[in-house]
C-alpha cells in the first residue's frame, strides 16, 4: 500500500494521454480564439504565439510514449519551441504580449522537468515512488493550463511580467 501522493500520481498517470490530447486541443482553441479576435486589428502577436504553441503541442502527439527516451524527446520539443519563440520575437514580435513571458517561463519549467525525468530514468537510483514524479505530475498540467489561459486573457496573473520589470529596473538603477 502506497502513500497518498503515490496513489494520486498513479491516478494522474492513467489519464496522462487523454489529458495531453485535451491540452493540445486547448492550444488549438486558443489559436482559433486569438485568430478570430485579431481580425481587423493591427496586432496579431498572440495569434502568432498561439499558432507556434498549437504546432508544437500537436507535433508532441506523434511521440511514442512508450519509448525509453520519451522525456528526452519532449525536452527537445520544448527547447526547439523556446528557440522558435525567441526567433519570432527577433523578427516578427513588434508588440510583445504578456503571454510571451509566460510561454518562455512555462516551457523552461516543462523542459527542466523533462530533463530531470530523463536523467532519473537513466540513473534509476530508486525503484519506488519518488517525489519528482509527484512534482512532475502536478506542475506540468498546471503550467500548460496557465500558458493557454494567459494566451487567451493576456493578463499577468502570477506577476511574471511585473517580476521581470522589477528585476530589469534594479539592474539599470545599479548601473547608474
Amino acid at each position: 500500500m502506497g502513500s497518498v501522493l503515490e496513489n494520486i500520481f498513479f491516478s494522474l498517470a492513467e489519464i496522462a494521454e487523454p489529458f495531453g490530447i485535451l491540452i493540445t486541443w486547448l492550444f488549438v482553441f486558443t489559436f482559433l480564439y486569438n485568430l478570430s479576435a485579431a481580425i481587423n486589428k493591427p496586432d496579431n502577436s498572440r495569434t502568432q504565439l498561439s499558432f507556434i504553441m498549437m504546432i508544437s503541442y500537436s507535433l508532441n502527439l506523434y511521440i511514442d510514449a512508450y519509448t525509453p527516451s520519451v522525456h528526452l524527446q519532449l525536452f527537445a520539443f520544448d527547447v526547439v519551441t523556446i528557440v522558435v519563440i525567441f526567433i519570432w520575437r527577433l523578427y516578427f514580435g513588434k508588440v510583445i504580449p504578456i503571454g510571451f513571458y509566460y510561454l518562455i517561463v512555462g516551457l523552461t519549467i516543462n523542459a527542466t522537468l523533462f530533463m530531470a525525468l530523463y536523467i532519473e530514468s537513466i540513473v534509476k537510483l530508486y525503484d519506488g515512488y519518488w517525489w519528482l514524479w509527484g512534482v512532475y505530475g502536478s506542475v506540468m498540467p498546471l503550467v500548460d493550463l496557465i500558458m493557454a489561459v494567459v494566451l487567451i486573457a493576456n493578463k499577468d496573473f502570477l506577476g511574471v511580467v511585473k517580476l521581470k520589470n522589477s528585476m530589469l529596473n534594479r539592474k539599470t538603477q545599479a548601473v547608474m
